[in-house]
């Protein structure tokens, strides 16, 4: 079925939809083609392709909400779907809050190009990405005999939504994904294995990294493992890798979200024009960020997206407020999802910033973990290294870290200069000071 086809088919649904008595109805047609290969013992280990087209059918009838899916997409089974779904919702409870948003609140401007989508991706040979797979694990595999496996992927997205609603709404979005990586596990003489990984995620092919790099990335983070173990429980100075930092800065950002606010569950509620972190922390949310991988001109209300800084030099401006939690919460809305997360990045590289502090640990990985959203509190486990001036003292893991979410962004002292590009949360790498780690 081609685009045009699937704006008819979305029309007709949407019609019949209100004919057969919606109020007001949403409709999603996505269809989505995906390849994952991963590659291991210089054999195809796994192969999925596969085709979906889906229908989410959105039903708003007599102030009562619900939300409905189907493969299935010819019109004789599409007519007794939607009046199952029909059928179905009216015997929810009733919702005053739920309704389509104010058609006001959706995109107006012309639209340019985001650059989401790459005109290559039907052009590529399945032997090139088999290839690629390949050549990441042998990359991998001939850093250092102690590498005793590695497991190497490639994958692949194309996805294309259109987007329509009752009250005036249509808008698509075309875009495809790649992503390549690697898993590796070494073992030392005394048979201790450690494991670590590296992946690289891109709209376009030909800005995914190197395949020799890829796979060395991944080897040398597993082999700097080797000999890791706890050190003293202690305060220390900690810098956080820029592709590890994100973990951290999901705290903040899980409770920026309306419905946290709502639930009373989140430790920034009536936070809103306050101090929630130090001066370093400046985060712009960039919806129109080139090739970005959370890269929209509409949200998944339909409404149109805007830049907005959410934290100004550690000042929290914004919620991230749907339509129906603006409701309840009698606020404005904003847009109820996050899109591309970028900072206000510093002037120092990983290496400088390790090497103006004179002690502390390099967090490399974050391993599980609990975060209470509605006091802040925290504890997480980490792996990484304890460091001198610069100088890499001895790698350590089975260690926590605790504190209070609050209490850890107001001790951030350094932010650097090299944001983690493969990722939606460009985080950069960061520097806090006082932070309690507990082992030996």
């Amino acid at each position: 079925m081609d685009f045009k086809h699937r704006y008819t088919l979305a029309e007709w649904i949407m019609d019949y939809a209100i004919s057969s008595g919606a109020d007001e109805v949403a409709v999603d047609l996505v269809r989505a083609e995906e390849l994952d290969i991963e590659f291991c013992d210089n054999k195809i280990d796994k192969l999925e392709q596969g085709i979906q087209n889906l229908l989410y059918l959105e039903i708003y009838q007599n102030n009562r909400y619900s939300v409905h899916k189907s493969n299935l997409l010819d019109k004789h089974h599409l007519r007794n779907f939607i009046h199952g779904a029909l059928n179905s919702t009216r015997y929810l409870e009733k919702d005053l809050f739920r309704t389509l948003p104010d058609n006001k609140l959706y995109p107006k401007q012309d639209t340019y190009d985001l650059q989401l989508y790459d005109d290559s991706f039907n052009n590529l040979k399945d032997t090139d990405k088999i290839m690629l797979a390949s050549d990441i694990e042998k990359a991998s595999l001939s850093l250092s005999d102690k590498i005793i496996s590695s497991t190497s992927s490639y994958s692949e997205g194309c996805f294309h939504l259109i987007k329509m609603q009752s009250n005036g709404f249509k808008g698509e979005k075309h875009s495809t994904s790649y992503t390549i990586g690697a898993e590796v596990t070494a073992s030392d003489k005394s048979n201790n294995l450690c494991e670590d990984s590296y992946y690289a995620h891109t709209r376009f092919f030909n800005d995914l990294p190197a395949s020799e790099k890829v796979g060395k990335e991944a080897a040398d983070r597993c082999l700097r493992k080797i000999g890791q173990d706890k050190i003293r429980s202690g305060i220390y100075t900690t810098v956080v890798e820029n592709s590890e930092a994100s973990n951290l800065l999901g705290m903040i950002l899980s409770a920026m979200k309306g419905s946290s606010l709502f639930l009373r569950s989140s430790f920034l509620e009536g936070k809103k024009g306050k101090r929630i972190a130090s001066e370093k922390l400046t985060i712009l949310d960039d919806p129109y960020l080139s090739k970005g991988l959370r890269t929209n001109y509409f949200d998944s209300e339909g409404c149109a997206t805007q830049k907005r800084m959410m934290i100004d030099k550690g000042i929290l401006n914004e919620y991230y407020i749907d339509t129906y939690y603006a409701k309840k919460l009698k606020m404005k809305p904003t847009n109820g999802e996050r899109t591309n997360i970028l900072l206000n990045y510093g002037n120092s590289s990983c290496n400088e910033l390790l090497a103006k502090t004179k002690k502390g640990i390099f967090i490399t990985e974050f391993i599980g973990g609990n975060f209470n959203s509605t006091t802040g509190d925290f504890s997480f486990g980490i792996a990484g290294f304890l460091f001198e001036k610069g100088e890499i003292v001895k790698p350590v893991n089975e260690m926590n870290i605790t504190g209070n979410a609050l209490t850890l962004w107001n001790n951030l002292i350094e932010v650097g200069n090299d944001p983690f590009s493969y990722s939606s949360v460009q985080t950069p790498t960061l520097v806090f000071k006082d932070v309690f780690f507990s082992g030996d």
